[in-house]
């Protein structure tokens, strides 16, 4: 897939990343980063921009390690009721005398 360049700014950082997806994407990606080091530099003043970024890094992946738990857990939970309705299905007596179809 063809990667095109674009411009976007984060913590005022103009920065030019090359990338396939589409510019509104680029855009949510770069303004989730941006709001997440804003947040990490609004801690005070001892917090320097790399620590920052930093920070917004390790919140940015906790998030992403915690929504991947939890779609785990959503679909394993999927995967259980559908191994319970399909043997409540393979039990059904109407499966049993061939009327199914």
């Amino acid at each position: 897939m063809e990667k095109k360049l674009y411009n976007v700014n984060i913590a005022g950082l103009p920065l030019k990343l090359r990338s396939s997806l589409d510019i509104a994407t680029v855009n949510e990606l770069a303004s989730l980063v941006d709001s997440k080091v804003e947040q990490a530099l609004a801690q005070g003043q001892q917090v320097s921009f790399q620590n920052a970024l930093l920070l917004a890094s390790l919140h940015i992946a906790e998030e992403l390690l915690t929504l991947k738990s939890s779609v785990n857990e959503d679909l394993n939970l999927l995967k259980d009721k559908s191994k319970k309705i399909l043997s409540e299905l393979e039990s059904s007596p109407l499966n049993k005398i061939g009327l199914e179809d």
